[in-house]
């Protein structure tokens, strides 16, 4: 897809963070960009900011896990500008801890958002790509933490590669058609979002959360540290930019993480145990 003005983007997660870099970099575009968070004062106002630049938008409260929600996206959208061409399902969350004791909420929770979020997103778009046959792209927000295994982050790493394998699966669907709709999936490596205040969009019905365990308090403060010195997100939207443009797949982050992905995928050539080697970035 290398046809961007007066296009269409829908974003989740779009109020902060590698969603709000995304919309403003493709507004800057020309596209018309849908904004959608689950918080509604932060969308709005993100929807203001853009709209000042010159951006047209239009906000949509939606909670991701929720698959009317995002069929009510997709309508929105579609009456508001006529057709969808780039879908950036990106709304994500994190919750911590041994995998045996992460609270059964907390990992329905971080899989509905990371995980059922992508599932409802392409159920709800993909058919609109497909049926007006122009130029489309998907791209799926997972992590290089869906390319790796880590300790004390089953249910965020799970819910990542999860992602990953969708995202191929889509991606070889896609070719076998022979259509117009490209596919990346997005493992950035730690960014400078506020993904470690997640909680606060925790649902009601989720439960409120147990108290901390040793595990839980070591990653959150690795996670708060990493986050500090994390990579912008717009060079994260930047290098998205690059990849829809290229029609190419994978959107990864170079350096330890790559290194540690690459021993991975050598564990499993040599059939060897899995070698612990976490990224220091």
């Amino acid at each position: 897809m290398d046809q961007f003005l007066r296009r269409v983007a829908v974003v989740t997660g779009a109020a902060s963070g590698i969603g709000l870099a995304l919309a403003r970099r493709l507004g800057a575009e020309g596209m018309r960009v849908v904004l959608a968070d689950i918080e509604s004062g932060p969308l709005e106002l993100a929807a203001k900011q853009l709209a000042a630049s010159g951006i047209e938008t239009l906000a949509v409260r939606t909670d991701v896990s929720r698959a009317d929600d995002v069929d009510a996206l997709a309508r929105r959208s579609v009456d508001a500008f006529g057709a969808v061409h780039l879908v950036c399902n990106n709304a994500g969350v994190f919750v911590g801890g041994n995998s045996w004791e992460v609270p059964i909420d907390d990992w329905q929770w971080v899989l509905g958002v990371n995980f059922w979020g992508v599932v409802h997103g392409l159920r709800s778009f993909v058919p609109l790509l497909l049926a007006h046959g122009e130029d489309a792209h998907i791209v799926n927000t997972a992590s290089m933490a869906g390319l790796v295994s880590l300790p004390f982050t089953a249910p965020y790493c799970v819910s990542k590669h999860a992602v990953v394998t969708l995202s191929e699966s889509l991606h070889h669907e896609m070719t076998m058609r022979g259509g117009k709709v490209g596919v990346s999936v997005l493992c950035p490596e730690v960014v400078a979002t506020n993904i470690g205040a997640c909680a606060r969009n925790r649902p009601t019905a989720a439960g409120s959360p147990a108290a901390e365990t040793p595990e839980q308090a070591l990653v959150r403060s690795a996670l708060e540290k990493s986050i500090e010195h994390g990579i912008p997100p717009e060079a994260i939207a930047d290098r998205v930019l690059r990849a829809v443009r290229e029609r190419r797949f994978y959107v990864l982050a170079e350096g330890d993480w790559r290194r540690a992905a690459e021993l991975r995928c050598e564990d499993l050539r040599q059939a060897r145990n899995p070698t612990l080697a976490p990224p220091q970035g």
